[in-house]
């Protein structure tokens, strides 16, 4: 299940947008145990605030991602189990999203896909901290949206 929330935005007309994607990454990652992901949209000032006091980074982002399953945890979620359980949070600005669109000249949609993309792969282990892993994770993002037919317009 995908929950969807807003802090101190407006609603977006992309729900389905955002299901579609988080369904998708599981898919493809072979997750068969049933998920909730809590996805929060929000503005740069609510995302800051959460950035300084979570990762001491005083300033805003586009996304951050809250795994409750370590990395070696998640094989284990591509067993089929009938106990629901808890991915993760994700929390996106959605200021980001439109600034990210127009400065990579594609749209909102796209942006948005990306990151919510993107912070699904944090929930399921992936990471960008070293070049290696980054490869990994660039590849993969860019499949799975290719999946979704969402490309760079």
């Amino acid at each position: 299940m995908v929950e969807i929330n807003y802090e101190d935005i407006e609603n977006l007309a992309e729900e389905k947008l955002i299901e579609k994607v988080v369904s998708t990454v599981l898919e493809m990652e072979q997750i068969k145990k049933k998920l909730d992901v809590y996805i929060t949209l929000t503005n740069n000032e609510n995302i800051r605030k959460i950035n300084a006091e979570h990762r001491q980074i005083d300033k805003a982002t586009d996304v951050l991602s809250f795994p409750m399953f370590d990395r070696s945890e998640i094989d284990s979620l591509k067993v089929d189990d009938e106990m629901e359980d808890i991915l993760g949070d994700i929390i996106v600005s959605v200021e980001k999203v439109r600034e990210q669109a127009e400065e990579y000249g594609h749209s909102f949609e796209r942006e948005l896909a990306y990151l919510v993309t993107h912070g699904m792969l944090h929930l399921l282990g992936y990471d960008h901290m070293i070049d290696e892993e980054k490869v990994v994770m660039r590849k993969r993002e860019e499949e799975i949206l290719g999946v979704l037919d969402i490309t760079r317009d």
